[in-house]
């Protein structure tokens, strides 16, 4: 690439040495520094400026030893100095930006390793994969939240959305996920799991110091308890998208028989939680998801058809399953997501034979 900016330098030097005494194209060497910033940092931009003012005074050299200390020269030559000084400021601020922007981008990676671990490819008779879709690239974590846990008897499971964003949204998913993960392997029964998980994030509302989000600030979720020698699903969906489940091809919501309210909103609903059954065999894909997904919208305003799209999907491997829907997920909102989205497919392996 450097060598573009220096065969200019080149060739205006040679044109302008070269042509009638009435054409001059000195000035056009401003543009040998200025294409060197475009993709070089401050030292390769610096050198490229001084071999454009060197060439700049040249010219004046060649054509006519006079003509160097003629104010026309000099002010081309004055000109040449203060663009390249200034490129080579603005490649040092732009590096700088950079360095800065790659620790944010660290930063963010980091915290979403720590809050949304990455889940096991196999767990049990399971076979897991997950996706997060952040709407802004910079911002590679927001309150969508997922975590799995090992029991005695099989998997637990909970996807979840936080309502708002911000740094404010992500401690409150880092609370509800650290609840999950030291509650699921102690609490024996699915009922007081959920129990539990809401008044952690009501006691996290009232704690000292916190302004009053009361009825502001909630979760919704689902939460799932997937035994190991049982071909049926316990569920609680807490306001959440219902999960879909792909048998054969064939793509059905699972809806809540009874849906409770959004977790931290259990002081004021105090609600009943009612445990739904389904059915889940070797073979099935149950894909969980949040409201990221459903609400993208096309060009046209459309929200995303998520069990029509995926109806007729023949994939079994959770993989490749969720690399088909992201890709399609993508094309229909034209590359850009609105809302941070995550999506979880679990398939249940075939009983081994003894």
């Amino acid at each position: 690439m450097v060598c573009v900016p220096i065969a200019l330098i080149v060739v205006v030097v040679l044109i302008d040495v070269l042509a009638p005494p009435h054409i001059h194209l000195g000035p056009l060497l401003v543009a040998a520094p200025a294409i060197t910033a475009s993709f070089a940092g401050p030292r390769l931009t610096g050198l490229v400026a001084a071999l454009a003012v060197a060439a700049q005074a040249l010219i004046a050299v060649l054509r006519d030893r006079d003509e160097l200390f003629s104010a026309n020269h000099q002010a081309q030559i004055a000109a040449l100095v203060l663009v390249g000084a200034s490129l080579v400021v603005f490649c040092v601020v732009r590096e700088r930006h950079a360095r800065e922007l790659s620790q944010v981008r660290y930063v963010s990676e980091t915290a979403q390793r720590v809050v949304l671990r990455p889940l096991p490819h196999r767990i049990g008779p399971l076979r897991v994969a997950s996706l997060y879709l952040a709407a802004e690239a910079e911002a590679q974590i927001g309150g969508d939240l997922y975590a799995i846990a090992r029991t005695g008897h099989g998997t637990r499971l909970i996807v979840g959305d936080v309502r708002g964003k911000g740094m404010t949204a992500v401690g409150d998913a880092a609370l509800l996920l650290g609840a999950f993960r030291g509650a699921a392997h102690r609490q024996a029964d699915l009922v007081e799991l959920v129990t539990y998980l809401d008044g952690s994030v009501c006691w996290d509302l009232a704690e000292p110091g916190e302004t009053d989000r009361s009825g502001e600030t909630f979760i919704t979720a689902t939460v799932l308890d997937i035994p190991d020698d049982d071909d049926r699903v316990d569920m609680i969906d807490c306001g959440h998208p219902p999960p879909i489940l792909v048998r054969g091809g064939r793509a059905r919501v699972i809806n809540a028989y009874q849906a409770a309210p959004p977790l931290g909103l259990g002081d004021l609903a105090r609600p009943r939680y009612h445990v739904d059954s389904f059915g889940f065999e070797a073979g099935d894909l149950l894909l969980l998801y949040t409201d990221g997904i459903t609400e993208a919208r096309d060009s046209a305003g459309a929200f995303y058809p998520l069990a029509e799209r995926i109806d007729g999907w023949t994939e079994d491997d959770p993989a490749a399953f969720l690399h088909r829907l992201r890709r399609d997920l993508l094309d229909h909102v034209g590359g850009h997501m609105g809302d941070d989205a995550a999506m979880i497919a679990i398939g249940r392996a075939p009983a081994s034979r003894p």
